[in-house]
């Protein structure tokens, strides 16, 4: 199996995550996180909002169009719904939700979840899992390729929440 992680602690990388126990002996696993400043229901929000847009490079993963800026007022996240959307399609479907803690959704032959978890000085830990179940030749790649979109997407968030 291939491991990667950006962000995390050891501590992170230990805990249990949504996308487990969809794919239980991954091919590849991937961590990635970041420190926001802004209380926890916030960032989730925020987080929630991936379902309207990627947040990553809008002129790779959303043809060219912005990501918003502002909240858009969006009903909470429901399994079976669509994860994301790009240039106006829908992407990925909704795997499992627990309301303002972690977003499990496969899309593009990979399942992912993001945690938000609140810190004792008042600030959030915005964590993203990433496996795959199959395709341990392409993993390297999906790895890098990740790292670079999904760095991006956390930090994205993180500014947005701290705005």
């Amino acid at each position: 199996m291939i491991g990667d992680r950006w962000g995390v602690t050891d501590e992170e990388t230990g805990l249990r995550f949504g996308c487990d126990a969809v794919v239980p002996r991954p091919v590849l696993e991937a961590w990635r996180g970041v420190t926001v400043a802004a209380p926890a229901d916030r960032v989730w929000t925020w987080v929630a909002q991936v379902r309207a847009a990627p947040y990553s490079y809008d002129w790779v993963d959303n043809r060219g169009h912005r990501s918003p800026r502002r909240l858009l007022g969006l009903d909470p996240p429901v399994v079976g719904e669509p994860f994301s959307r790009s240039g106006g399609r829908a992407l990925g479907r909704i795997l499992a939700v627990d309301p303002g803690h972690e977003l499990t959704a496969r899309i593009l032959g990979g399942v992912m979840s993001y945690r938000v978890r609140s810190t004792p000085d008042g600030s959030t830990r915005l964590l993203l899992k990433v496996v795959l179940d199959r395709g341990r030749l392409l993993a390297p790649f999906v790895c890098v390729g990740d790292l670079v979109m999904a760095r991006r997407q956390l930090l994205t968030l993180k500014a947005l929440a701290e705005a």
